[in-house]
């Protein structure tokens, strides 16, 4: 069983984004709680190669902003290793700037979608070329003179969106961007405490551009929900868990496992929730239930819950009934198709699950047996079955869990930590 408490590492997506709008601001902001994994690490080194003087103190990054133009012209290509958040929001600010840059990353990053950012920042007037026609890495991009636009995004992506966003307010006149679906907001949150113009409604974002951002003073990272999840899923299914999960983040743009958990009957209560750097966070209680209940996840959710798809697998196998994943399409195309990964590696754990075209459906509840688990070199795949091994019968061997420092470095010291 999982017992304690669990002080939270920050949040993924909040911490790439205090390091590059903290850059491209006047004066020095410090971000505590920054989430030193392989991600983060990889966007402070491309912001030092346009010049921005970044220090690292333990868990505090002090950032010495250069201002919205003052970025320099990187003297070698600016490398994102694995980070999809890295590439696609970095290119807005690039298309922004009046110099040339080439981004690349690793062999994940390379297979990765990228005309869904370059499509709209050519709209507005962006010269940018790459392979496939700028839809894969080496991207290419000859930044400046933008023109704002109207999107209607043909997906729902918060990647998409920021980084037309961050271009936006480099742009000679006003944007409007129009969401699929809701996607996560912390851009819309940030920049605003920045100084940037951007007013939400509904689906609807608009953007002014601005002359210039201007340093936040402290930035306190949340902590990260999407890697509380596994975690979360952890006590719910280890039989005799409590754990009590500290400094979550809650946006209501990132709650959707919460949603999904409550949904499936699970064993939890939120506790001191409040409001941190623009952020709504709070403390979770988390315990095992023998009465967890299958579900359906679809479009209404997806957005809200994307990367917690491969964990939420691993709970719907102990739940009684049948939980349907659908409209999850996106899985296809992240660090791994994350559809199959699940879906076969469930399969050799015993598990009754069949791969949908945009999902799966999943027929519990399943006693898991260990297996030979193929990761993909992705770290969602690997925390998620790692979780799996400890309910199952017999050792399960993941083939790397090296990968699982791009997001949570330190996981498997804090899960062991927990268990009793």
């Amino acid at each position: 069983m999982l017992k304690g408490t669990v002080e939270l590492i920050g949040d993924k997506s909040i911490s790439h984004r205090a390091i590059m709008f903290s850059s491209i601001a006047k004066g020095t902001t410090r971000i505590k709680n920054f989430l030193m994994g392989q991600d983060c690490l990889s966007t402070i080194d491309c912001f030092r190669k346009m010049g921005v003087n970044i220090d690292i103190n333990d868990k505090e990054v002090i950032v010495k902003g250069v201002g919205l133009r003052g970025l320099k012209k990187p003297n070698e290509i600016l490398n994102v290793g694995n980070s999809g958040t890295t590439i696609r929001l970095m290119m807005g600010i690039l298309a922004g700037n009046e110099f040339e840059s080439t981004v690349i990353g690793d062999e994940s990053i390379g297979k990765r979608p990228m005309k869904r950012v370059t499509d709209p920042l050519r709209l507005m007037g962006c010269n940018i070329k790459g392979n496939d026609d700028a839809n894969f890495t080496p991207i290419t991009i000859y930044g400046g003179n933008l023109n704002g636009i109207e999107y209607k995004m043909p997906v729902a992506s918060a990647q998409v969106k920021s980084s037309i966003i961050l271009a936006s307010l480099y742009a000679d006149s006003s944007s409007t961007i129009i969401e699929k679906s809701k996607s996560r907001n912390h851009t819309e949150i940030m920049l605003k405490s920045f100084g940037a113009d951007i007013k939400s409604t509904d689906l609807k974002i608009g953007v002014q551009p601005v002359r210039e951002l201007f340093s936040v003073e402290n930035i306190n990272v949340a902590g990260d929900i999407s890697s509380a999840a596994f975690i979360i899923a952890a006590a719910s299914i280890v039989e005799g868990s409590e754990v009590l999960i500290k400094n979550v983040g809650l946006n209501e743009t990132r709650t959707g496992i919460i949603d999904v958990l409550e949904a499936m009957n699970g064993n939890f209560e939120i506790i001191d929730k409040r409001v941190e750097s623009g952020e709504v966070v709070g403390d979770l209680i988390v315990r095992y239930s023998d009465k967890l209940i299958g579900t359906t996840i679809d479009s209404n959710l997806i957005p809200r819950l994307i990367d917690e798809i491969p964990i939420i697998a691993i709970l719907a196998t102990q739940a009684n009934g049948t939980t349907v994943i659908k409209d999850a399409k996106e899985l296809k195309v992240k660090e791994s198709n994350r559809i199959k990964a699940v879906v076969d590696n469930l399969k050799n754990m015993g598990a009754e699950i069949e791969e949908l075209e945009d999902g799966m459906v999943i027929k519990g509840k399943t006693k898991l047996k260990g297996a030979n688990i193929k990761t993909f070199n992705d770290h969602r795949i690997a925390m998620a079955f790692s979780v799996a091994s400890l309910i199952s019968e017999g050792k399960l061997n993941l083939d790397n869990t090296a990968c699982i420092d791009i997001s949570f470095p330190g996981y498997f010291d804090l899960i062991n930590n927990l268990l009793k």
